[in-house]
């Protein structure tokens, strides 16, 4: 079994059992963003994590070593086609480069850490049409000099 494999299971056992992506992460003990991204084979899990999840779906035998198993992070580079994805590519290409300022001028020199960040995903109940929030919180790492 590789990531691929296991992801495949997930997806299938998440439909056979009706379930959403905040009912496993609730079952697990985790938040929706991290489970779901663990579980599309972007993050490692912890073993008891991966245990719980391969409980809970029924998952074949192996998965819980794939689960744990370090992930290669790559996508792919070109333009995404899925709309929601590309949107949040355009936000990115458009402003990209302000948020960069923004957040240097706030913080100096440095980046905005994937590595300690989490993400929330809510929904705002709006009359013209209802709104995405997304919450990004990252630790700044600032670039040192020597």
């Amino acid at each position: 079994m590789n990531k691929a494999d296991v992801t495949e299971a997930i997806i299938l056992a998440k439909k056979e059992k009706n379930l959403t992506w905040e009912k496993i992460a609730a079952e697990i003990g985790m938040s929706p963003v991290w489970t779901t991204s663990a579980c599309l084979g972007m993050n490692s899990m912890p073993e008891a994590k991966a245990e719980a999840l391969c409980s809970l779906l029924n998952l074949p035998e192996g998965s819980k070593q794939v689960l744990m198993e370090y992930p290669r992070k790559s996508w792919d580079f070109q333009v995404p086609q899925d709309p929601l994805i590309y949107r949040l590519y355009e936000v990115v290409g458009v402003y990209g480069d302000t948020l960069k300022e923004l957040i240097q001028e706030k913080f100096g020199d440095g980046i905005m850490s994937a590595i300690d960040f989490t993400m929330e995903v809510d929904k705002e109940e709006n009359p013209k049409g209802d709104r995405v929030i997304l919450t990004l919180n990252g630790k700044f790492l600032p670039y040192k000099a020597w």
